[in-house]
Parts: structure tokens; sequence; C-alpha cells
């Protein structure tokens, strides 16, 4: 058997087999081979990006909204089957972040099992202006975390303009 014969010819294109494969006599295992690259084909070809789009939705795990009012920033972040101590808030130079563990364990003695889950998570929030850390707050309830991040009077420099001057650039002198 040579390497052209494992070449799928015609699967994904509608280009037809060539003659000298279509009249040769087909070995059984030649045969399997085919049929398994077809079957493998005709699975995964239907896998577009948005086949994925509940595995990619799940990455940004917990789902968070973010709201800003004129008083501060409301932070609500859904984190079903977890309680307060699962869960640690941060705020450092100017970034809110959220941290957590979810555990979990089923066991059905009757049918012989036990399942287990577990995984970290850690979601980053750059806060959009300056809050007051000490005054910050956070409640936990039915699954919802819910922080709000007070502005502060203080409001620091965010930028800078910078004059443009016309005609053509000076040099500094040596």
């Amino acid at each position: 058997m040579s390497v052209r014969d494992l070449i799928p010819w015609g699967r994904s294109t509608n280009a037809p087999v060539p003659n000298r494969m279509r009249d040769e006599p087909a070995s059984p295992l030649l045969m399997l081979h085919r049929e398994m690259n077809r079957l493998f084909d005709d699975v995964f070809s239907g896998f577009g990006t948005e086949a994925f789009a509940p595995a990619m939705r799940n990455l940004g795990w917990p789902s968070v909204e973010v709201v800003e009012t004129e008083q501060g920033l409301r932070v609500s972040a859904e984190l079903p089957g977890l309680d307060e101590k699962d869960v640690e808030l941060f705020i450092e130079e100017g970034i809110l972040r959220l941290r957590g563990e979810k555990r979990s364990e089923t066991s059905d003695k009757e049918r012989g099992y036990t399942e287990r889950s577990y995984g970290r998570f850690e979601r980053s929030l750059a806060l959009p202006f300056a809050v007051e850390e000490d005054k910050a707050e956070a409640s936990f309830k039915n699954g919802v975390l819910s922080v709000t991040l007070p502005r502060s009077a203080k409001t620091p420099e965010r930028g800078r303009r910078i004059a443009i001057n016309g005609g053509t650039p000076q040099m500094p002198a040596h």
C-alpha cells in the first residue's frame, strides 16, 4: 500500500476520486481506514467557532457586571454554589481581584459512585477611576457577590495635554 492510498480524496471537496483508486480492488483494511477517516470528518466538520461558544463563555467565569454611578462603582458577580468563605476580594494598584475556589462532591452509595469537581478562578477588573479602598463594601447573598466601591474625592491626574507647536521642530544646540 502506498501513502497515496491514504489520501482522503473527495471528502472535503467535490473533486472525484482518481480513476486509478476507483478501479483497484480495495483491501478490507484500506476500506476500514477510509471509513474511519470519513466518520471523523463528518463528526468534526460541524465544529466551527459557534459550536465552542458555550465553552468559551465559561472561560470568563464567574460572570461579572460592572455599573458606574455618580457615587462610585457597583460590581456584581454570579457565584452559584459558593459561600462567602470560598471567595476573596482584593484591591491593589487600581485593580479589583476576585479569587475563589469551587469544590463539589456528590456521593450515591446505592449506585456506587462519587463525583468530585474542583476549580480555582480569578477575575481581575481594572478600575476606571480612583476609589476609597477603606470604604469599600461587599455582601454575598444567594450566590451573588455585590461590591460597592465609592469614588475617591481626590481625582488623580489621568492624562496630560501636550501642546503642539507649529512649524519645523527645533533641534537643541550642542
